[in-house]
């Protein structure tokens, strides 16, 4: 299945990227080495050094040594990542209840299955547009 075509373009990238530094979302404050920041975005290690640069040369990330190891390198976001961070999950929710949750009805918020039908596709792989 492919990307919610619903979602701004600029805002998934802007999360991704971002997030890419910090997958365990608001809050974390120790790094993560980039090898496996890459393996849990599903990217190639020179694929991740790349955005990496880029999210350094931006100052949204800064690359410190591994503590455990010395040889390797975490990525750590910098206050101003942590902050384009928090200002995408804002988003992100915002977007979440404007294009979902706001158009439930109190019918739907009481019985969520009716909800979950609605999206669930039928027999011919097309997704149900009313439970009638």
């Amino acid at each position: 299945m492919g990307r919610a075509s619903h979602v701004p373009a600029p805002v998934r990238r802007q999360h991704g990227r971002v997030q890419c530094a910090g997958t365990a979302g608001p809050g974390r404050t120790q790094g993560m080495r980039m090898s496996e920041l890459a393996q849990r975005r599903l990217m190639s290690a020179g694929g991740f050094t790349r955005l990496a640069d880029r999210l350094e040369q931006r100052g949204l990330i800064e690359r410190r040594r591994s503590p455990g190891d010395g040889r390797g390198f975490e990525a750590v976001l910098t206050s101003d990542g942590r902050a384009l961070l928090r200002k995408a999950w804002r988003r992100r929710y915002s977007d979440l209840r404007r294009l979902f949750l706001d158009r439930l009805d109190d019918e739907h918020l009481r019985n969520p299955a009716e909800v979950r039908a609605l999206r669930a596709p039928d027999d011919d792989g097309v997704l149900n547009e009313s439970s009638s």
